[in-house]
């Protein structure tokens, strides 16, 4: 399962809505508004194991390699993730 990290909760905090485990097994994070869920993000493998996201990466291969991985992340969505209400951009407010 994944953890949610500190900085998802606090980034979630900022735009108004929390964040719980998901329960839908190909995804990391479910999103409510009003106790009401309005998204899941976060992608899963096939394998099971989850892709990396901004606090993974810091974690795990740190911060300048994060920031890279931010930023091409962004390019990569740069369509979809500025849509406020879409899984895109709670992802990329939330993860990213």
């Amino acid at each position: 399962m994944y953890t949610i990290t500190k900085y998802s909760f606090d980034q979630a905090k900022k735009i108004g809505v929390t964040i719980k485990p998901s329960t839908l097994k190909n995804k990391k994070i479910d999103i409510f508004k009003n106790d009401k869920k309005i998204a899941s993000v976060g992608g899963v493998k096939k394998d099971g194991s989850y892709y990396k996201d901004f606090p993974t990466y810091v974690k795990t291969e740190g911060k300048e390699k994060a920031d890279k991985r931010r930023r091409l992340y962004k390019i990569r969505h740069e369509k979809n993730r500025k849509k406020v209400g879409t899984n895109s951009y709670y992802a990329d407010q939330i993860l990213w």
